[in-house]
């Protein structure tokens, strides 16, 4: 049994590697070279610089595993690993503290003006009276997102006496209450947070989570921190909200582009920026070496990895499926409100003849993937939910009156529950329930529109009319209705998303009770 590793890692996980396995390292290898040598190694160690290509991946016979010494998988053809069968394995959570304590470092920085003195103090000022800091004691600490390295930020800051709010609509209120952090709506963090630092990954959802119109509902004397992914603040809003005196000042650690050498927040002595050092720390490099040799170790053993990013390959029969459940995860987590208390998926039909776990983890994976850059596999599917305190049931039933097979999501929150099913047909997936409503939808990439309103004339012509005034185009429309003059709802199919002031305007209409979109 060979490993190549082809990066450089910390000492620490080669020599685990060498104990159970012969181990080669020949760093900064061309990509014909690689190609030439891989086919005799039943495993590859990589960071950022190799990069995996699908020939590569063609040419490597005996490869049963990729390892990636990090979390991102970039560099790695997955989708070419997965067909070949050979599992790609990450170290996640290797740099978890690191980023936490870089995270904390910044907010210590922030408050007593530590880079400023530092500077004016070498350049010859001792101005004491200009350097006035604030205690983090007893102040309001908001977390956006309370994974791995949220949930270590929050640790420590209690160790401050901070108090700490967080929003993560993918984390259930008794994981929160476990931590001793309060789960509130993220309009609420905005205005009642002292400081805000950000960890969550970067995605349609969150990509300028932070913008000119969130910063308003901030108080002046608001700190922001984001030490997660850079894409997720609006940097040209916050560098003018400080400039104005609108926000007291920021941190950042990562940035919309890098390697940043040139950005607008260097222009503001009441920013600090640091090169993306969240993860660059002597335990953490030693942290991620041991973890993805233990991974890699773990697959060629031939037991599961629980930080496998793909899943082995999957029968033709199954695919549709596999789209078709996360399509309405996706749709799911879109209408939903409130933290997750609880998730139940049903199969009805023939299908559950088939072994449906790979069904399970796309349900999974379309629910959660807005809130996690984590891959999402057949492995870790409930080790992810659980990690997250969410409790999940699966129910089976042969009999499926109306329909070929059926896949139903229920999800329960403090707020409600939403109910999503779906059917595949001839490779398309059919929308058919949204919670109380059956319908008949095939998504297509787009925007969809559902509002509940009273069936009654007029009703659907003022969305039409709010919609019309804003030059946004209806494609498609559909409908469904309780009863005559009971709740109804519609479905707009439209070529741009409206605007939240829009939506507003349409929920300010007579008789409509929701209005929430869906991004397919």
């Amino acid at each position: 049994m060979k490993i190549l590793v082809a990066d450089p890692i910390a000492e620490e996980g080669i020599k685990f590697l060498a104990e159970h396995a012969q181990v080669d390292v020949k760093l900064k290898l061309k990509p014909d070279e690689l190609k030439a040598i891989i086919n005799d190694y039943s495993a590859l160690v990589v960071r950022s610089e190799t990069k995996v290509s699908a020939q590569i991946i063609e040419s490597g016979k005996n490869l049963r595993v990729i390892g990636r010494a990090g979390i991102g998988v970039d560099n790695i053809d997955v989708a070419a690993a997965t067909r070949k069968g050979i599992v790609v394995v990450n170290a996640p959570t290797g740099n978890t503290v690191s980023a936490a304590e870089h995270t904390i470092a910044l907010i210590l920085a922030l408050a007593r003006n530590i880079p400023r003195a530092n500077a004016q103090l070498k350049s010859g000022l001792w101005q004491r009276s200009k350097l006035m800091g604030t205690e983090i004691r007893n102040k309001t600490l908001g977390i956006i997102g309370l994974g791995n390295v949220g949930s270590e930020v929050a640790k420590r800051a209690q160790g401050f006496e901070m108090r700490v709010i967080a929003y993560d609509p993918f984390i259930s209120a008794h994981y929160a209450k476990t931590k001793k952090i309060d789960l509130v709506p993220l309009e609420e963090l905005f205005q009642e947070a002292d400081f805000i630092t950000l960890h969550t990954p970067l995605t349609q959802a969150t990509e300028n989570l932070i913008g000119a119109e969130e910063i308003e509902k901030m108080k002046p004397t608001t700190y922001v921190i984001n030490c997660a992914r850079g894409g997720l603040i609006d940097e040209e809003a916050l560098f003018k909200a400080i400039e104005e005196g609108k926000l007291a000042g920021a941190a950042f650690d990562v940035f919309s582009t890098e390697p940043a050498t040139d950005s607008i927040l260097f222009q503001s002595d009441k920013i600090i920026v640091t090169p993306h050092l969240g993860a660059s720390t002597v335990e953490a490099q030693a942290n991620v070496a041991k973890d993805v040799a233990d991974q890699v170790l773990t697959v060629l053993r031939g037991e599961f990895s629980k930080c496998a990013v793909n899943m082995p390959y999957i029968s033709p029969e199954l695919l549709p499926l596999l789209e078709g459940a996360t399509l309405i995860g996706s749709f799911a987590s879109q209408l939903m409100e409130g933290p997750i208390s609880d998730i139940h998926i049903k199969y009805s039909g023939g299908i559950i003849n088939y072994d449906l776990s790979p069904v399970k983890v796309s349900f999974i994976s379309g629910l959660l993937r807005q809130m996690t850059d984590e891959k999402i596999n057949l492995v870790n599917a409930n080790f992810f939910a659980a990690q997250r305190g969410l409790k999940l049931t699966e129910e089976k039933e042969l009999t499926c009156a109306n329909y070929p097979n059926l896949l139903t999501l229920t999800v329960n929150t403090d707020a409600g529950t939403t109910t999503i099913s779906g059917t595949v047909r001839d490779s398309e997936t059919h929308i058919v329930q949204i919670n109380d409503f059956w319908v008949d939808i095939i998504p297509a990439e787009g925007y969809l529109l559902l509002c509940d309103h009273l069936d009654a004339p007029g009703r659907v012509g003022a969305i039409g009319t709010v919609l019309g005034k804003a030059g946004i185009n209806i494609s498609a429309m559909h409908s469904s209705r309780q009863k005559p003059g009971g709740k109804q709802l519609t479905i707009l199919v439209l070529d741009e998303p409206p605007t939240a002031e829009q939506r507003r305007e349409i929920l300010a209409l007579p008789d409509v009770y929701a209005a929430k979109l869906v991004k397919i």
